[in-house]
């Protein structure tokens, strides 16, 4: 479980993972400035405060190979917000993601009033949506991207995301 000492590295593999992966979606010029700060001041207070959510941390000899923030029972309909899993890219593919996302539906199934999960993917990232499809999620719909701190300039034109469920985190266990 992290904690608020957790929110310098956290920040750090966001802001990587962002760098990464959101390209042609997030405005170069956001990516390319300082998100780290961005990131360490979002993590910090989520960390410090951290409501109805859990935060789980993948290390290694004392890095942070990867995290899941899930946020229990954030929609009625929906249920919990998986609102970020990110691994390190040296890292993909070696069945940490997996992990992690059997943790947030361990925690949805602990501490959630629903057993339903959902989660937020960008349409350009095909290779996110198939990890996630072939972890027993269904892609129910999409919405425009929220542009990162309500700052439209942050985006890059107007990009989407689908909306990735599961009905009963059970099919994670």
């Amino acid at each position: 479980m992290a904690t608020v000492d957790d929110a310098e590295q956290v920040a750090a593999l966001h802001a990587d993972s962002w760098r990464r992966h959101y390209r042609g979606a997030y405005a170069d010029t956001f990516l390319d400035g300082d998100i780290e700060s961005d990131r360490r001041k979002v993590w910090t207070e989520r960390l410090a405060v951290p409501a109805h959510t859990e935060t789980m941390l993948a290390e290694e000899s004392g890095q942070l190979i990867g995290f899941v923030h899930v946020m229990l029972d954030k929609d009625p309909l929906w249920g919990s917000l998986v609102d970020n899993l990110h691994v390190s890219t040296a890292r993909r593919g070696s069945g940490i993601g997996g992990r992690l996302l059997r943790h947030a539906a361990s925690a949805v199934e602990q501490r959630a009033a629903s057993r339903a999960m959902y989660l937020w993917v960008l349409e350009q990232n095909f290779a996110a949506q198939g990890f996630y499809r072939a972890n027993g999620g269904e892609a129910v719909g999409s919405a425009p991207v929220p542009p990162p701190g309500g700052d439209p300039s942050r985006l890059n034109g107007s990009p989407a995301c689908l909306r990735i469920a599961w009905a009963d985190v059970a099919v994670l266990s």
